[in-house]
C-alpha cells in the first residue's frame, strides 16, 4: 500500500487516524497544520512536518515526495484565529492558496466550499481525499440510546422538535449543533464552534436539563466534515448543565467512544443516535 497522508487540525482525531492506519499496514506521512495539531502526533506518524494553515501548496509537495496518492484530513481548525490581531501576519498564504483565494474563493468562502476547493486541489495533483472514518469505524456513533440513561419525555419532545431545525441550520452552512430545551431553541452554533456554544447555553439556561443536537454536514461528505464528541466536549456539556446529547448515527464520531459513553455516564447525561434515514 501507497503512504497515507494525514492532513490534521486539533484534537484527537487525528491521533485515532493514524494509529487505526498504522495497525492497518499503512505507512503515515502527517502535514500538521501550525497552530492546531497537537505536537505529540509526531510520535503516531512514520513521517511528521509542520505546514501553514494557508499554504496548501505546502501541504501537496510534502505528501507528493512521499509517494501519497490518498489523504485523510481531520482535525479542528478553530475559525475564530483567523480573526484575531495579527492573523493576516501568522497565516500569509502561498500562490497556490493565494490564487485560489482570489478566483475559486472569491464570491464564496463559507467552509464547505473551502473544503470542497481544497478535496479539488488535492485530486489535480494525483492526491485523492479518502472517507475521515476509513480507519477508525468503531468510533462511530451507532442508532439507539446509547447510555443507561434514556431522554426524558420532554428531552424526546425536544429532540422531535430541534432535529429538523439542526439539519437546516447545517443545510446553511452555519454550523451542526443546536441547544433546546421546552422546544426552545437557546443556542445555536456558528464560528465560535460547539465548545463555545455550549458554555453560552449553559449561561443562557442555568436551572440545566436542556439537549444538544449535532448533525453531520448536509452534504454528506465524510471526506471533509465529521463532526465529533469527545471527552472534553462532555466535561462542558456537564459543566453547562446538559441532560441529553442527540448525535446522527453512522456520521458523528464519539473520540475514545468508551471514555465518552463512561463520563456521560457519570455525569447522567443521556447519549442517543438518530438515523439519519428515519428521524425522531
Amino acid at each position: 500500500m501507497t503512504p497515507l497522508g494525514l492532513i490534521a487540525g486539533e484534537g484527537v482525531f487525528p491521533l485515532l487516524v493514524a494509529r487505526g492506519a498504522r495497525a492497518a499496514g499503512r505507512t503515515v506521512v502527517c502535514a500538521a497544520l501550525a497552530d492546531s495539531a497537537w505536537p505529540e502526533l509526531a510520535d503516531d506518524c512514520d513521517r511528521f512536518r509542520w505546514v501553514g494553515i494557508a499554504r496548501i501548496g505546502q501541504w501537496i509537495r510534502l505528501l507528493r515526495e512521499a509517494g501519497c496518492t490518498e489523504a485523510i484530513m481531520v482535525g479542528r481548525v478553530k475559525k475564530t484565529r483567523m480573526y484575531t490581531r495579527g492573523a493576516y501576519l501568522r497565516y500569509i498564504p502561498d500562490l497556490r492558496t493565494l490564487r485560489l483565494y482570489l478566483t475559486r474563493l472569491r464570491h464564496d468562502r463559507r467552509p464547505y466550499a473551502v473544503l470542497r476547493c481544497v478535496t479539488e486541489e488535492l485530486a489535480k495533483e494525483g492526491i485523492t481525499l479518502i472517507d475521515s472514518t476509513r480507519y477508525t469505524p468503531e468510533q462511530l456513533a451507532t442508532s439507539g440510546i446509547l447510555t443507561r440513561r434514556a431522554p426524558s419525555d420532554s428531552q424526546w419532545q425536544d429532540i422531535r422538535f430541534g432535529w429538523e431545525i439542526c439539519k437546516t441550520v447545517s443545510r446553511l452552512d452555519i454550523g451542526q449543533s443546536i441547544a433546546v430545551i421546552d422546544k426552545d431553541v437557546i443556542a445555536v452554533e456558528a464560528l465560535e464552534g460547539t465548545d463555545a456554544m455550549i458554555e453560552r447555553a449553559g449561561e443562557l439556561c442555568r436551572r440545566g436539563g436542556w439537549t444538544l443536537i449535532k448533525v453531520a454536514n448536509s452534504a454528506g461528505d465524510m471526506r471533509t466534515d465529521v463532526p465529533t464528541v469527545g471527552v472534553t466536549t462532555i466535561e462542558k456539556l456537564a459543566a453547562a448543565k446538559a441532560a441529553c446529547v442527540v448525535l446522527e448515527a453512522g456520521r458523528t464520531m464519539l473520540l475514545e467512544k468508551q471514555k465518552v459513553l463512561e463520563m456521560a455516564e457519570r455525569h447522567k447525561i443521556a447519549v442517543v443516535g438518530v438515523d439519519p434515514s428515519t428521524p425522531p
